[in-house]
């Protein structure tokens, strides 16, 4: 998925002269084409978030756009004062790319363990989140960035994904149904998705209910008309994301819900995802899920126990 995300930088670059990429600690042969091609628009600045940001910041205020990528945590925690004050207060157009969202760096340990940088980012007036679930998305959200005229935030998940999402209208700011809503629904956000469309098989295969899944590229700002849809008519609902959930995807699901009128009946909701602690155990992404209890078989079971 990053591969894809920075080749359509590269693309917008091509086309926009007022593209530009910045990047802090790119891999040997990321992006060479864009390099050698247009080397007046790439700048690689070494491992300095804060100053990179600031660069940005003064780069859009001449009308450029810049593109930064590093990776999630250090994008997110080591320069949250210069998001906050160079790009956000200014409304900076922006895009910043975090490599690495949730655990995908989970054998690096907690500074690389991107846990909450939904909930980080969440809080930031002029804010753009959006965190796709395969590269088929990824490239159709990234395609449409530059219509954005405020600073965004990408989450990039470790790549590889299915692609579920090619049938599907892809658009900033708009949910998808990746399988048809009914009474029980499970609302996803990033790579969630996948697990989620797991779990709903196994409900139908093993208990014969029927289990939607809608899709939440765009955390903020949520698609208002699909949640509002979704709160009225379901009976259930399950949010699943790869962040704590203080703060996260699902906390916005709940905040949206209490501020629907009171005469709304609404679905119950439960939140899923990642628990608010540095993890002290060591392992692979799917092995830390796992543990964690963010998986499809623990999910139907969930789904299940709250259905009945």
């Amino acid at each position: 998925m990053r591969k894809t995300c920075l080749d359509t930088v590269y693309e917008l670059a091509k086309k926009n002269k007022k593209v530009l990429f910045i990047g802090s600690d790119l891999g040997p042969g990321v992006l060479d084409n864009f390099k050698k091609k247009i080397p007046d628009r790439f700048l690689m600045e070494g491992v300095a978030e804060q100053a990179i940001v600031g660069m940005a910041a003064g780069l859009a205020m001449q009308k450029f756009r810049p593109y930064v990528n590093t990776i999630a945590t250090f994008i997110t925690r080591r320069c949250f004062e210069q998001v906050v004050v160079d790009l956000c207060l200014h409304n900076l157009p922006v895009t910043l790319i975090g490599n690495g969202g949730g655990m995908v760096y989970a054998p690096l340990g907690p500074t690389h363990q991107a846990i909450e940088d939904i909930s980080i980012m969440r809080t930031l007036p002029n804010m753009t989140i959006i965190s796709p679930c395969d590269a088929n998305e990824m490239r159709k959200l990234v395609l449409q960035t530059l219509k954005i005229k405020g600073p965004i935030y990408i989450r990039i998940a470790r790549g590889g994904e299915k692609i579920i999402t090619k049938k599907h209208k892809i658009n900033i700011g708009k949910a998808i149904f990746l399988k048809k809503m009914t009474n029980y629904n499970f609302v996803t956000t990033g790579v969630t998705a996948q697990i989620a469309l797991n779990a709903a098989k196994k409900i139908k295969d093993k208990f014969n209910i029927d289990v939607g899944v809608i899709h939440f590229s765009t955390v903020k700002p949520l698609d208002e008309v699909v949640l509002k849809k979704l709160i009225s008519k379901s009976k259930k609902i399950i949010t699943i994301e790869e962040n704590i959930t203080d703060g996260g995807f699902g906390s916005s699901i709940l905040e949206f819900s209490s501020k629907l009128n009171s005469k709304i009946k609404k679905a119950d909701i439960k939140n899923f995802g990642l628990p608010s602690s540095f993890s002290k155990k060591y392992g692979t992404q799917d092995e830390l899920l796992k543990f964690y209890d963010l998986h499809d078989d623990f999910l139907c079971k969930k789904m299940y126990s709250f259905i009945k």
